[in-house]
């Protein structure tokens, strides 16, 4: 399957506003933040004041817990007035804006999205899998993840090397980035700073001056000069102080893992609770992968012996196409097409058997996973079988079939 196609087809799964289900709490579905008003001029500023041809290259960033993913959709809101598409990459594994965790993305997003208060689930335009939500696990990758997604954009949406694109209007970006700014976590914002030379960096300041980035072009040597236009804002007030952030986080990553993979269900299949969410998916029959003709890239851990193979029941894995591989060199993993659930694994039938929106037709292509330390939420485990199968006996009856 050529890779255009393969790109058609992961971007069939519908994108999804998270509202969330009536046995969620509407406080993890939206963020109680109150929004400073100068928030609204600067994007403004930023999308009006910049020149279009190039436009402009935004690269958010600050401390965690501090509203840089809320700007970045106040911001890509403004751009919306000004241009008919928006880039947006998100470096931030832990806490993404449209994908589920673990991931590091490009949207092309072409129509104004919901309220920002409002979680939103879309199909990336192309997408790398990091395998964990802290990028200290794995800074060297990390960075190369990031590299290879912003030289994917420069060269289709931004700086056209064909003449026949001359005319092609270039893209805004907007650069979503994680709250990992002390210690090596700044090394890694300054390599990243250095390496896109955007137009405008926003810097986002909170309360505490000690958890803030330092002054200025603090990414430039040598006391050299930015041509990027610096940008500090105070940071959000979080109106939901009764909740403890640890807590809150990790109810938004479990609340995109079960929207993403609600997208194997009919979308009108009523689903009032999580026994229901489990007894369906457990009622799906999951895809049937070889696993000796699969490629298993291990994100984190250098595991290869049977033992292992127990370890990964119940955990999330990218999915790739060995044939859809970046252009760069900086980095040879594939193009990551969607998430996996390893409901159970059968050494000696040489099986894998892993539930996924993918569609059937774009399984049959998949020769690679990614394996990380994501784990399935642990309200969609059944309590005994994360040892034999996540959701039930699928290694006893699998209906769909892959690679034989």
């Amino acid at each position: 399957m050529a890779n255009k196609e393969i790109d058609q087809a992961a971007k069939s799964l519908s994108n999804l506003t998270l509202t969330p289900p009536p046995f969620i709490s509407s406080t993890v579905a939206c963020r109680g933040l109150q929004i400073p008003s100068s928030w609204e001029e600067t994007a403004n500023s930023i999308a009006y004041d910049s020149c279009t041809c190039p436009p402009p290259i935004v690269l958010i960033c600050g401390p965690g817990n501090c509203g840089k993913s809320a700007f970045s959709r106040v911001l890509l809101d403004a751009l919306f007035k000004r241009y008919k598409k928006v880039g947006y990459l998100d470096t931030d594994v832990g806490q993404p804006e449209f994908t589920p965790s673990g991931c590091v993305s490009l949207q092309i997003i072409e129509k104004e999205t919901p309220d920002f208060t409002v979680l939103c689930l879309k199909t990336p335009e192309k997408c790398l899998f990091f395998g964990d939500i802290c990028a200290k696990s794995n800074a060297k990758d990390y960075v190369f993840c990031i590299f290879n997604l912003f030289n994917y954009f420069i060269k289709k949406y931004y700086k056209f090397e064909d003449l026949g694109e001359s005319n092609k209007p270039s893209v805004p970006l907007i650069v979503n980035t994680s709250g990992w700014i002390k210690g090596f976590g700044l090394d890694v914002l300054v390599d990243i700073l250095r390496y896109m030379s955007p137009t405008h960096v926003v810097k986002v300041k909170c309360s505490s001056a000690r958890k803030n980035l330092p002054c200025g072009a603090f990414w430039m040597l040598g006391g050299q000069k930015s041509n990027a236009e610096i940008i500090e804002i105070c940071a959000a007030q979080n109106n939901t102080q009764s909740i403890p952030k640890r807590k809150e986080a990790r109810s938004m990553r479990d609340l995109r893992f079960i929207a993403y993979f609600r997208q194997c269900l009919p979308k009108d299949l009523g689903i009032p609770n999580y026994s229901d969410l489990k007894r369906h998916l457990a009622d799906i029959p999951p895809f049937e992968i070889s696993l000796s003709k699969t490629n298993v890239t291990y994100l984190l851990c250098q595991e290869s012996t049977e033992m292992t193979y127990h370890s990964w029941i119940g955990t999330i894995v990218g999915i790739g196409i060995s044939s859809s591989v970046p252009s760069s060199a900086s980095i040879s993993a594939p193009w990551c097409v969607g998430l996996g659930i390893v409901s159970s694994i059968d050494v000696q039938r040489d099986k894998i058997y892993l539930v996924t929106p993918i569609p059937l037709h774009i399984v049959k292509e998949v020769d690679t996973l990614f394996r990380g330390s994501i784990e399935i939420p642990d309200c969609l485990i059944i309590a005994g079988n994360r040892d034999n199968s996540v959701f039930s006996s699928k290694d006893e009856t699998v209906l769909k079939e892959h690679g034989n």
